[in-house]
């Protein structure tokens, strides 16, 4: 290990002063593009009131965490970098931006897992999620997911994995050594895990979705109608939604006698069964391609912990640390470009929301005929 650490300061003196002026400039961008759009994708989702529901408040919580890493922890790195990779500001205060560190690291990870859950949930138990999924249970979720990642990130504080400063990587963070000799080889274990339970659950939403496409025989049904109220065998059932929903008129179907109509018109909910599986889907599309990309851009720092962890022999070399670094440094401000460019419905509330780019459309039926 002493011949490991010195061939890695012999390689941080040889580090040129256009490499630190990269790794500046590449941060210092990436802390501006975080917080920025981070914050943006958050007043756009606390001022839209009609994005107040379950899939949006946990990305609100992800563009948090995001901010707190970006606008506290890199700073700091950002500091070490300008200063030669070395870390003035004490023992303790290395510990508390490590907690934060691998607090948001680790939050993240809980947080994908739980929206692929609750993703699953909203296509293939859509009522049970409709029902269940309300503001206080997000809330709860929320709460649960930052406990976790507390208690995964403030044992080393107590020096149960040692925060300290890693020069090759200007930042601190976990001190890798080998698993004999260092603790921290379960966390690592335990992301990894998270990362993989997160990836079967969209690997079975795909295969639900894709076991529903298969096309049936049509069989056609003659249905009674009674003063055009569909009952019977060959009925697809909308007539009597529309009649629950208050559309109908006439006397009650047979097959609904004993039931009210809802007289209610004012906050009726629209019956848009296509369309919201259709969006569900938009959501889920989205929310996949942030746990992808932050399993892509978090994959190579995690090979490289492992290295250190598991290899006796050579240390990673320094370039590909110093990417890797860096790749899970940008993960932090990826997130707004893909609810931007992926969900429709988050970019036109952006441009009327926050642009005042407002559109005249035609007024949506109150209803869909499916």
């Amino acid at each position: 290990m002493a011949n490991d650490s010195h061939a890695a300061d012999n390689i941080l003196q040889n580090v040129s002063p256009l490499t630190a002026f990269l790794k500046l400039t590449s941060l210092g961008f990436i802390i501006g593009v975080s917080v920025v759009g981070n914050l943006l994708i958050s007043i756009l989702l606390v001022k839209d009131k009609t994005l107040h529901r379950a899939p949006y408040y946990f990305l609100l919580d992800l563009c948090c965490s995001d901010i707190l890493r970006s606008a506290i922890c890199f700073p700091f790195v950002f500091t070490s970098v300008k200063n030669g990779s070395t870390w003035t500001y004490g023992n303790l205060t290395c510990k508390v931006i490590a907690f934060l560190g691998v607090l948001s690291c680790f939050h993240t990870a809980f947080m994908l897992f739980c929206i692929s859950v609750t993703r699953y949930l909203a296509i293939a138990h859509h009522r049970f999620y409709t029902k269940r999924l309300t503001f206080w249970t997000c809330l709860a979720v929320i709460c649960m997911v930052w406990t976790l990642s507390v208690a995964m990130a403030f044992p080393p504080v107590l020096d149960v994995g040692t925060y300290s400063f890693i020069r090759e990587e200007d930042q601190c963070t976990f001190q890798h050594r080998s698993f004999r000799a260092n603790d921290s080889l379960g966390f690592m274990l335990l992301l990894a895990l998270i990362l993989l339970a997160t990836q079967l659950v969209y690997l079975k939403l795909i295969f639900f979705v894709h076991d529903r496409r298969k096309m049936k025989p049509v069989q056609f049904v003659a249905a009674v109608s009674q003063n055009w109220t569909f009952h019977g065998p060959g009925a697809s059932g909308q007539a009597a939604a529309n009649w629950l929903a208050g559309f109908g008129r006439g006397p009650t179907p047979p097959t609904l006698l004993g039931i009210r109509q809802n007289a209610n018109t004012t906050g009726r909910r629209r019956l848009l069964v296509l369309d919201e599986f259709k969006m569900e889907k938009r959501i889920s599309r989205m929310f996949y391609i942030m746990t992808f990309l932050f399993l892509t851009l978090w994959g190579p720092y995690l090979v490289a912990c492992y290295w250190r962890v598991f290899a006796r022999g050579p240390v990673v070399p320094g370039g590909f640390l110093t990417a890797a670094v860096w790749m899970s440094f940008a993960q932090a401000g990826i997130n707004p470009f893909v609810c931007i460019f992926s969900n429709r419905e988050l970019r036109r509330c952006f441009s009327t929301t926050l642009l005042y780019c407002r559109k005249s459309r035609l007024p949506r039926e109150p209803y869909c005929v499916i």
